[in-house]
């Protein structure tokens, strides 16, 4: 990374305030050009509830100053009941917090500094609110760039996959529990610090409880989810993820739907902005965004909008690990998507565990393989240890977040496989699976994974799906299986785009759990596959040699000087699967502790550690529970306060239950104490 000493610009930075038509002040932090209320300039803003203050501080303080300082005001705005600013933050995207983002539009627009041209930029949340906000058309809003987000609050988010609940639901829910508890800083907010952090202490809630109340796709998550109508927005948009984040799928919806302006971009990164991207390559972000932003904010031609749609790193085959500094690769585009050079190739299962290219009627020794080969129904039903290895649903850190080797978990799965490969093959796009199975429960889920398998035997995860198969037809009206019916559904897989080399397999495996990453069926499942009806299609894309060749290079990594801050304690991370065989159980301990540290400037220390543990006994799944305990801590001078946020989840057949406490400290004395006790129905899952 290259820290820019020498911007173009000299830079002014400020903290202020919006204040809102109801009366609700917003913090405000802004960096600009020294000159820019002489010669005014174009916004561009991050909206988001992580704390402008100190815990997005270090990033902001990279990117924005950047920004300003090639000729843009960079503005972080701290969501209502977050930060400083005034109120309590009651869940995800309401629309309070759109229309509060509308208004944030238009006093920016009607800043002296400002030309009356915003953009929104953001990662995550801040990916999504950019969307959302875009769907409302405020007219100061030019253009967008949207990382890590989704367009479909259900189907592509972190609670649920393919109608499935994600262990990530819990995990995320348990973020916002702790940093919803985090109280404003007084050096800001004066005397008024406590009686905001106790109306946020007290008001806030338990979000993981109304998000269990919704199980289905219903009218709670299509707010917010502008898949539900493209149309609405149409200001540019550039939408950009990685292949180790949960993301990625969006993006190329959002190709395929919008109908305005829009680009596409996918790297080999985790849950990061592209600069500071893991596993890299990291790229020139910064320069790539000012391309875009010098494009629609200013009408300059950078040339942006003559190169290829869709941009995506051509992953090489790799060892599977937990972490990678780098994956192997390259740079391929896509003039479009869907891409006329996307060929779909259909492989069909066989009961002998092989998988055949369509157009192939023979074995490996020369044997003609006829259909009835394939028609002798297998069964499957896995243990709850299969997913142990499978890494975070949206792989937040990189390491040590990853899936490991699948061979631990293809032995609780029906695998399917190929042939040593003769050339080398290469996908770009969502895989399927088809299948005709029956299941032996009316609740049932199936887990699919695309496996590279090394000549030496190892086993590397490319991509994966979940089907919750009650929800077959609809995740808006899911109907129970009739136990020995048999069923023909989809399972798409994530999008990818993978080089399989010569001599190695593609496998694929198939099972009937997935946890932690998904919370289980209410009772173990056998599953019945027909293989000679179900299919496995991947999107083959052949090398343009000459085409790539010609694509321009991405910049090296570059931001502005960061904060200057004193490491007080070092933090770590650990995974561990743990297995007590004398009690027969099973945990997977999840550690990040964040360490200590203290921002100069302000003399401000923060520290913060969460733990998670999902576990289960063996082949007892009313045993089924997962567990999180954040602890953090500010402190500046006397003054010192520690939150300290658990939760407990576990469930039966018929219920969901959460039990949750929060804790808050000012100094040694506890100021707030409440729990949670909450049964919520299963609904299908």
């Amino acid at each position: 990374m290259r820290i820019a000493h020498d911007l173009p610009c000299r830079v002014l930075e400020e903290e202020s305030w919006v204040e809102l038509a109801d009366g609700c002040r917003l913090a405000i932090r802004i960096w600009r050009p020294v000159d820019a209320e002489t010669q005014p300039v174009p916004a561009i803003l991050e909206y988001l509830p992580y704390r402008k203050r100190d815990l997005t501080a270090q990033r902001d303080a990279g990117t924005h100053r950047w920004w300003a300082g090639h000729g843009y005001a960079g503005v972080r705005v701290d969501i209502r009941g977050t930060g400083e600013s005034d109120g309590v933050l009651l869940d995800e995207y309401l629309q309070q917090e759109l229309d509060d983002g509308v208004e944030i539009l238009r006093w920016l627009g009607e800043q002296p500094w400002c030309s009356g041209d915003v953009g929104m930029v953001g990662i995550s949340w801040g990916g999504f609110n950019g969307l959302q906000i875009a769907a409302l058309q405020p007219p100061e809003l030019k253009a967008v760039i949207t990382l890590c987000s989704t367009d479909d609050r259900y189907a592509d988010d972190v609670h649920h996959m393919g109608g499935c609940l994600l262990g990530d639901n819990l995990s995320w829910a348990s973020t916002m529990f702790d940093g919803n508890a985090c109280p404003p800083d007084p050096a800001l907010v004066g005397s008024r610090w406590r009686e905001m952090w106790q109306e946020r202490l007290q008001g806030s809630g338990l979000w993981l409880a109304k998000w269990l109340r919704h199980q289905r796709r219903d009218d709670y998550w299509k707010h917010g989810s502008v898949g539900e109508d493209y149309s609405r927005i149409r200001c540019p948009v550039y939408a950009i993820s990685g292949w180790a984040d949960g993301y990625c799928n969006a993006v190329f919806r959002l190709l395929a739907g919008l109908q305005g302006p829009r680009r596409g971009l996918v790297g080999p990164w985790a849950h990061k902005y592209p600069h500071l991207g893991i596993p890299g390559p990291a790229i020139g972000f910064l320069q790539e965004s000012l391309r875009w932003w010098d494009y629609w904010l200013k009408g300059i031609d950078t040339g942006i909008m003559d190169e290829p749609m869709l941009r995506v790193w051509m992953q090489e085959s790799v060892p599977p690990s937990t972490r990678y500094d780098v994956r192997p690769g390259r740079w391929v585009a896509e003039p479009s998507w869907p891409s006329p050079h996307i060929e779909l190739q259909s492989f069909r299962l066989t009961s002998g565990h092989d998988l055949i290219p369509e157009s192939v009627e023979v074995d490996a020794s020369g044997r003609h393989l006829g259909r009835d080969e394939g028609s002798i129904p297998l069964t499957i039903r896995s243990s709850l240890s299969v997913g142990l290895y499978a890494g975070k649903w949206c792989s937040y850190n990189a390491p040590p977040d990853l899936p490991h080797d699948q061979r631990e978990e293809d032995g609780g799965s029906l695998v399917f496989q190929t042939a040593a490969l003769s050339r080398t093959i290469e996908i770009c796009g969502q895989p399927v699976l088809e299948l005709e199975l029956a299941a032996d429960e009316p609740i049932a889920m199936v887990a699919v994974r695309l496996v590279d398998i090394n000549p030496d035997d190892k086993a590397t995860r490319v991509s994966y799906g979940l089907l919750n198969l009650t929800h077959r037809d609809s995740d808006e009206h899911p109907e129970p299986l009739v136990p020995g019916q048999r069923y023909r559904v989809r399972v798409p897989l994530k999008h990818i785009a993978q080089q399989f080399p010569i001599g190695h397999c593609i496998r694929v495996s198939v099972s009937t759990s997935y946890w932690p990453l998904a919370w289980p069926a209410p009772r173990p499942v056998r599953l019945t596959l027909y293989p000679d009806q179900c299919r496995l299609l991947l999107p083959f894309r052949e090398p343009r040699p000459a085409e790539e060749a010609a694509l321009p290079a991405f910049e090296a990594p570059e931001a502005a000087p960061p904060l200057p801050t004193t490491v007080l304690q070092s933090g770590h991370e650990a995974w561990q699967v743990l297995r007590d065989l004398a009690n027969d159980r099973t945990t997977l301990e999840i550690i990040n502790d964040e360490g200590r540290y203290r921002f100069d400037d302000t003399g401000m220390e923060i520290a913060a550690r969460v733990t998670e543990r999902y576990g289960y006994a063996y082949g007892d799944y009313d045993s089924v529970e997962g567990w999180t305990e954040w602890v953090r801590h500010f402190q500046r001078g006397d003054w010192r306060v520690t939150t300290i946020a658990r939760t407990l989840m576990t469930s039966d057949p018929e219920h969901f239950r959460i039990r949750a406490t929060l804790d808050a400290y000012e100094g040694e004395t506890r100021l707030h104490a409440q729990s949670w006790d909450e049964r919520i129905p299963r609904d299908l899952v």
